[in-house]
């Protein structure tokens, strides 16, 4: 059992925290779960409020996620997600070895206003297709997308139903879309858009405003906002001239 210091000046919580990090570095693989917080709090002979402080510093440290009803689990490493002229979240992430799904939770009609008919380029209140998608890497989710779309891309997305959305384009159209422009920013998330992101309230996103064109024609077609969890994602940034369909290495991330 690893030895706790008292009045030692570093808290109780922070030395569990420090021991269970270590740990997890050392033994547990992403998905893996940690031990029942009754069993750990005996283990370390704390009271679970002192045991759940620890674990809480985890959280928020985007090791670890509790999920109701079953305890508490290791989060996967960060992924590589490239930014380019392709924008293939799904494939990038199977490239990688790990299982993606993409969710859509919503689709409706709506009125392009303001920024979205600017930048899909047509007249304000113009009829669009609106889709709203989960991105997760088998269950832990990783972005939420709201995605605008305009033409021959609306049509073929109102048979969309899940799963990569490159790919039914592509397969239901004939439609590659190519991104033409990407801004990154970060904000705080909307509370139902910490919650299908599952994540605290007050840990900002990595958010991308992507606008997309299809290659054949050059008209643009999709404006996509994405929210990435940014303890969970790293954005690689590949200068222009360097193209690469394989994400960058480490020392040439850019992580915002």
């Amino acid at each position: 059992m690893p030895q706790l210091v008292r009045n030692s000046g570093v808290a109780v919580w922070a030395q569990i925290a420090e021991a269970l990090r270590g740990e997890i570095e050392r033994s547990f693989d992403e998905g893996d779960w940690l031990p029942a917080e009754p069993e750990l709090a005996a283990r370390f002979g704390v009271n679970r409020h002192t045991l759940r402080h620890a674990v809480s510093a985890l959280i928020a440290e985007g090791l670890v996620e509790r999920v109701h009803g079953r305890g508490t689990r290791v989060l996967a490493r960060g992924l590589v997600y490239g930014i380019g002229r392709d924008t293939r979240f799904t494939e990038q992430l199977a490239a990688s070895g790990r299982r993606a799904q993409v969710r859509l939770l919503d689709r409706d009609g709506a009125r392009a206003e303001g920024g979205v008919a600017r930048r899909l380029r047509i007249a304000e209140g113009a009829t669009v297709l609106r889709l709203r998608t989960l991105r997760s890497d088998e269950d832990l989710p990783y972005a939420l997308t709201l995605h605008f779309l305009t033409g021959a891309s609306a049509e073929a997305a109102r048979s969309y139903e899940g799963g990569s959305l490159t790919s039914h384009l592509r397969e239901a159209a004939g439609i590659t879309l190519e991104r033409v422009e990407s801004l990154i920013t970060t904000r705080l998330p909307l509370v139902e858009d910490a919650l299908a992101l599952r994540m605290p309230r007050t840990q900002p996103v990595l958010r991308v405003k992507g606008v997309n064109a299809c290659r054949a024609c050059g008209e643009v077609q999709e404006y996509a906002i994405s929210q990435f969890r940014g303890d969970r994602i790293q954005l690689s940034v590949a200068e222009p001239g360097w193209a690469t369909d394989e994400p960058l290495q480490d020392q040439e991330i850019t992580t915002i």
